[in-house]
């Protein structure tokens, strides 16, 4: 990491944010220690884009959950792919497609229509564009809204990518977490 965390949260909606965390996360992620509480209104920006991301969209979780976690895994944001594991666990999504995401082509845990978004995501993901052959296959599983949704959760990750990557903020073990206490409950 290149930069130390804040020790102390500045701001009374820093530390409340931070009780949150260590709430439902297990602990206040360094993210929130290392960029956050360096900018503190980035805790409103990320506050609405958690909103958006959990209340928000029409896409079932698991599609959700697919997108944003194989995004952080062809960019290689291990703090990313991390806390999407941590949220499946929190949501109740099972953890085996996330785990067979490198074989998403090919593994029969995946869907048609799981295939078309996650072929759709990589594309924009690494060209910022997609074919008309992905487009269109998108859009034989997905309304406009769904495609739309798609193309969003790729940006608003790719957002959280970059902010971690050049940081070197690295996995947080908030997926162990919630792991532990699952076994625990």
């Amino acid at each position: 990491m290149r930069l130390e965390p804040v020790d102390r949260p500045p701001t009374l909606k820093a530390r409340f944010a931070a009780w949150m965390m260590k709430r439902q996360l297990g602990k206040v992620i360094t993210p929130a220690r290392v960029i956050y509480d360096r900018v503190p209104r980035m805790y409103d920006v990320g506050y609405a884009l958690l909103k958006l991301q959990q209340s928000g969209l029409a896409l079932d979780r698991t599609t959700r959950f697919l997108v944003t976690s194989w995004v952080a895994m062809q960019n290689h944001c291990g703090f990313c792919v991390d806390i999407a594991r941590a949220g499946a666990l929190l949501e109740h999504v099972d953890l085996a497609k996330l785990n067979a995401l490198p074989e998403w082509r090919s593994n029969p845990l995946f869907d048609e229509r799981e295939r078309a978004a996650l072929a759709f995501a990589e594309e924009a993901n690494r060209s910022l564009t997609v074919s008309d052959e992905t487009f269109e296959r998108a859009r034989e599983h997905f309304s406009e809204r769904e495609i739309t949704e798609i193309v969003i959760l790729g940006a608003v990750e790719n957002f959280y990518n970059r902010l971690n990557i050049p940081l070197e903020i690295e996995e947080d073990g908030l997926c162990a977490i919630q792991q532990r206490r699952r076994a625990q409950a």
